[in-house]
Order: C-alpha cells, then structure tokens, then sequence
C-alpha cells in the first residue's frame, strides 16, 4: 500500500514538474488590440503592440505572424528579461478601402499556446480623409506613437 501512494504522489509531482506555462504565465500586452482608426488609403500605418515579460526567466518572440499578406509585422528578437518589453510592430498596407481587422499570431519560446492579437481600422479614400475632422485622422507618421500606450525602450 506505501508503494502504491509513494508511486501516486511521484506521479502527481512530476506532472505539475512538467506543466506546461501560459501566454499570461510570462508574457502581458499592454493592449490585445490596436484601433488605428480612420487612415488613408494607400498609407501604410503602424500598430505597436508592447509586451512585458512578467515571467522570472527571459522571453523570446520566436514568431509574429500575420494571417494575411496585407500586413507585415517586425518584432523584437533579442530575449527580454524578467519585468522588461519588447515590442511588436504591425504595418497595415492600407490598399483597400474598408473596415478591417487583421491578426498576428505570437508564438514565445517554450510554449505551445499561440497569442492572437489584432490591428484594426477604416481605410478612406484620399478625397474622405481629406475632409476628416484633424483629431479624426491617422497619418502613417504618427500612428504608431498615436496609438502605442507609452513609449517603448529597446531592450537588449
């Protein structure tokens, strides 16, 4: 009987030993989302999306894709330390004019669980943006500082 619970507890040991971590375990954005609001088309503009590493070891991005070939992201590859951000930055080419929502998906070293994140918006046409309201407007120059929810340092 000893050896039956002695073989239960190792057992129940090594399977919290070898759990496996969360995105929220290591890894918190600032925003899940990013409205650019109202852009101009063709003006390609930029989300930035701020991750902090809330884990004890560093974090790695090992990827951020997008799920479409409208939007191109760039991210930071060097390992973020423990209490330190890193950044996403996600560029929407603008081409078409409409509401959009695109996604990237944010796989981190170690674990399984992929992060969908999402840049969102209007594109205009040139004649429609012209006649927005200026607090109304997103320039390709300021959207990302714009919308980003503080200034991100690079980390090394």
């Amino acid at each position: 009987m000893k050896k039956i619970l002695l073989s239960a507890a190792v057992i129940a040991l090594s399977a919290a030993a070898f759990a496996q971590k969360k995105v929220d375990d290591i890894a918190k954005f600032t925003s899940e989302t990013i409205n650019l609001g109202k852009i101009k088309q063709g003006v390609p503009t930029k989300g930035v999306f701020t991750v902090t590493n809330v884990g004890s070891q560093a974090l790695i991005i090992e990827q951020a894709n997008p799920t479409c070939g409208c939007t191109i992201s760039d991210y930071t590859k060097e390992p973020i330390a423990a209490g330190k951000t890193g950044v996403i930055n996600a560029t929407y080419n603008a081409a078409n004019v409409g509401h959009f929502d695109k996604h990237l998906t944010v796989k981190f070293a170690g674990i399984d669980e992929m992060k969908s994140i999402t840049l969102t918006g209007d594109v205009v046409s040139a004649d429609e943006f012209d006649k927005l309201k200026p607090e109304a407007k997103t320039s390709a120059a300021a959207a990302a500082p714009a919308k980003a929810v503080k200034k991100v340092k690079k980390t090394k």
